[in-house]
């Protein structure tokens, strides 16, 4: 009797919203499907999560799964982070892709500081790094799929995507933080010395002990997989070392995404399928369903202007110096076609995830409104939704 009046009073809201979230996680592709592709994944389990959160239906509440959320924010970065080439970010064209971001992030400063006086400026730096952003992990599906990858055009949506993911994750650790830009500055590079370190010991160790390759091949299938749990250690290492030096765990992910890329490759494609199995089957769907829960669905509605203002700013902060860099700066690499300049520029300027990641450590931090970094989520998704499709259309306009 006394056991079963303590289960029956147990809470039932984490498992009751973890069920909800898988709902959403299975309708989603269904609807991406019907749509023809053309709404993108991410944005259906975006509103989904809208729908099924506090401030419409309340079926799910975002305090019982946020370390699921967070492990899903891990694997979607580490991801990017192993699939991102770092030769794209070396040489002239990957020097422009940096600078046309630097000139980005100004233009976006200025936009917001005038367009948005009320808030404080650590709020318009946060919304500035959002601004300039790129959502390459939810590009690399749609340039796949239209066969894009391999083509001028795909090359230079991947140089300007890696920038556009990994400069504002620096900027993140360098200017949302309570330390001046000299200590912040300070301690990005302890994290990278030991970021470097954390890398080097797994490659000494295959390295130096004759038969840990064999055994760790012989243990990658069946109940063991084991190569899966090390790059979860991993994972789960540098974001707690980021944690540890009070950094975003972004950041933390993406070290390991790259370190994982410098130890087995990206030709490894038994391990890279497993995690894309674990992270776009599992974690990831978590973790963008719990972020449409967070957003104030009345905030957003309330300010239509300002929703619609901060879409066509990211277009401007974004996508027209990326335009403008490939029309006047010669790079070796340029795009000769109108066409396909305006489509890189419509690319470059989709962002989601790392505006996710930036409201999330600026709402925490006190830096910005939950309103605000709701609209700015709701037009990062609506940047998703439109850009790409309209990219797409160019597209088969011009074939046909």
């Amino acid at each position: 009797m006394v056991i079963a009046e303590a289960s029956s009073s147990a809470d039932t809201s984490a498992i009751e919203s973890l069920f909800w979230i898988t709902v959403a996680a299975v309708a989603s592709p269904i609807v991406a499907r019907i749509s023809r592709g053309f709404v993108p994944d991410a944005v259906v389990l975006l509103v989904c999560g809208m729908a099924i959160g506090p401030n419409l239906l309340g079926l799910a509440d975002v305090d019982s799964v946020q370390i699921l959320s967070e492990l899903g924010l891990g694997m979607l970065f580490l991801l990017a982070g192993y699939e991102l080439n770092p030769k794209l970010l070396g040489g002239t064209s990957g020097r422009v892709a940096r600078l046309t971001w630097l000139v980005g992030l100004v233009i976006a400063l200025i936009a917001v500081t005038f367009a948005i006086p009320e808030e404080n400026f650590s709020a318009h730096i946060a919304v500035a790094i959002a601004l300039t952003s790129t959502a390459l992990g939810t590009l690399l599906p749609i340039i796949k799929q239209d066969g894009l990858l391999d083509t001028p055009l795909g090359r230079s949506v991947m140089a300007h995507g890696a920038v556009g993911e990994l400069a504002p994750i620096i900027a993140m650790s360098l200017l949302l933080t309570s330390r001046s830009v000299g200590g912040a500055l300070v301690v990005l590079i302890l994290f990278g010395v030991a970021a470097v370190l954390i890398g080097a010991v797994p490659q000494r160790i295959v390295e130096r002990v004759p038969g840990v390759r064999y055994a760790v091949s012989e243990m990658s299938g069946g109940t063991v997989q084991l190569p899966i749990r090390v790059v979860f250690l991993l994972l789960v290492t540098l974001m707690t070392v980021a944690a540890v030096f009070d950094l975003d765990v972004v950041l933390g992910a993406f070290a390991a995404g790259l370190i994982l890329q410098r130890l087995i490759g990206p030709q490894n494609h038994e391990v890279g399928k497993s995690l894309e199995v674990v992270g776009f089957g599992v974690l990831i769907p978590v973790f963008f369903v719990a972020s449409g829960m967070s957003i104030d669905v009345t905030a957003v509605l309330g300010q239509p202007v300002l929703w619609l203002g901060l879409v066509g700013a990211i277009g401007v902060a974004r996508g027209l110096p990326v335009w403008l860099s490939e029309r006047y700066v010669q790079h070796g690499s340029n795009l000769v076609s109108p066409r396909e300049r305006t489509q890189l520029a419509l690319y470059a300027a989709t962002g989601l995830p790392i505006i996710v990641a930036v409201t999330g450590v600026a709402t925490a931090a006190d830096l910005m409104s939950v309103q605000l970094a709701s609209v700015l989520v709701a037009a990062g998704a609506t940047t998703v939704l439109v850009f790409p499709l309209i990219a797409r259309l160019m597209t088969r306009r011009e074939r046909g």
